[in-house]
């Protein structure tokens, strides 16, 4: 999985109102039954009834164990944290406790042994949480939030224990970054897969690498030409300020920073760039109403696929164990291969977000299992009622 990068972004205003869908009634059993039968056999889309079948069916055994409320009107008061509810935009498990945290800013810790609330992770009543990232490295929560002191213009971060956390002491984590400015349009980057952190401090154009276990700087980049950073397992890309007809490259090694390979990309003149996204060896490049291009930049062998067959994404997810990445758009899901081949396109997938948000993707460590928040399909008479579910 990519990185999870936050920026340092104004506080978000208030959030949208979300109806609930009606209530479908219950079917008996039976009648369920064939008309999952039916569906398979009469759908009118190949494959189309018998995967949603096999979903729902995969579903049909799981039962609410639990319910944690985030809400507490009658915790301390805060003229920053609002004491209404708002919806939940993140939700972390970390051993034997659940963290969620609300569109206000508020985050709690849950146990899943007890099922109480341990303690809010918001250590001062002008914090508000941006959000979350349990750090495997050394068991620990790291907390992305901004504060109503500083006119919630730059992000701070704080590591605190699980242990911690456990014992309702989330006060006694510590501050990390402190010598980095993380105002807007700085960011924080947590890499899991390589165990990095990547900050970019926008005051004094400073790229810089830490380690995730200790928190140790392991280097720095100070380049202003630089104008974005991928990142893939093992490795760095560098993209410049685009010339006229090309656009300088620089792979760099993950763990130390040295140059891997130093190249210039041509370019379409007068195109405006849509992506350029790193994976592994394989460089996609994609111009406005171009084709998309995959170069392997080991030998420089050059793919293209048709720009009526690749539309710009607006979002990506690597599948690095399969070697195959996802593409979003327009509440659609597409799988690609590195040769430029539509593996599949997911005709049963109608994504509820209209934003494809990837974080309302979930991917099982061995990407063997994706589920995703769909839109029931109207036009389908098969499928009752028309609300939404849970589709993989």
């Amino acid at each position: 999985m990519e990185g999870r990068r936050i920026s340092a972004i104004p506080r978000p205003c208030a959030g949208r109102r979300v109806s609930a869908s009606k209530k479908r009634p219950r079917v008996d059993g039976f009648l369920n039954s064939v008309k999952k039968l039916q569906r398979r056999e009469i759908s009118s889309r190949r494959d189309r009834g018998f995967s949603i079948s096999n979903a729902q069916e995969r579903f049909r055994n799981m039962r609410l164990r639990e319910e944690y409320d985030t809400h507490d009107p009658k915790g301390p008061y805060s003229p920053v944290l609002p004491f209404k509810r708002t919806k939940v935009i993140e939700i972390v498990a970390a051993r034997d406790i659940v963290f969620a945290l609300a569109h206000s800013g508020v985050c709690a810790a849950f146990s899943r042994e007890t099922n109480e609330r341990i303690c809010f992770l918001n250590v001062s009543p002008d914090e508000v949480i941006r959000s979350l990232f349990y750090n495997k490295n050394n068991d620990s929560l790291i907390t992305v939030s901004v504060y109503a002191s500083d006119s919630f213009s730059s992000l701070k971060c704080r590591s605190t224990r699980i242990e911690y956390i456990r014992r309702g002491k989330p006060e006694e984590g510590f501050a990390l970054f402190e010598s980095e400015s993380l105002k807007w349009p700085g960011f924080v980057e947590f890499d899991d897969v390589n165990g990095k952190v990547l900050t970019y401090s926008a005051q004094d154009s400073i790229y810089k690498v830490f380690d995730l276990k200790n928190y140790v700087m392991l280097y720095s980049i100070s380049d202003e030409n630089v104008q974005e950073i991928k990142i893939s397992p093992g490795i760095m890309l560098l993209i410049f300020n685009r010339a006229t007809s090309h656009v300088p490259l620089k792979i760099l090694s993950i763990e130390d920073g040295t140059v891997l390979k130093d190249f210039n990309h041509l370019l379409h003149r007068n195109k405006k760039v849509d992506f350029i996204e790193q994976f592994n060896e394989k460089l996609l490049v994609k111009q406005e109403n171009e084709n998309l291009q995959i170069l392997d930049v080991r030998n420089t062998e050059l793919k293209e696929v048709n720009r009526t067959e690749f539309m710009t994404p607006s979002a990506f997810i690597f599948l690095y164990e399969n070697q195959l990445f996802l593409t979003f758009r327009n509440r659609t899901v597409a799988v690609w291969n590195f040769r430029g081949e539509l593996v599949t396109s997911f005709e049963d997938h109608l994504l509820w977000h209209p934003d494809c948000n990837t974080n309302n993707i979930y991917i099982t460590s061995d990407q063997d299992l994706i589920i995703s928040y769909c839109k029931a399909d109207s036009s389908d008479h098969w499928t009752e009622g028309n609300g939404n579910f849970l589709n993989f």
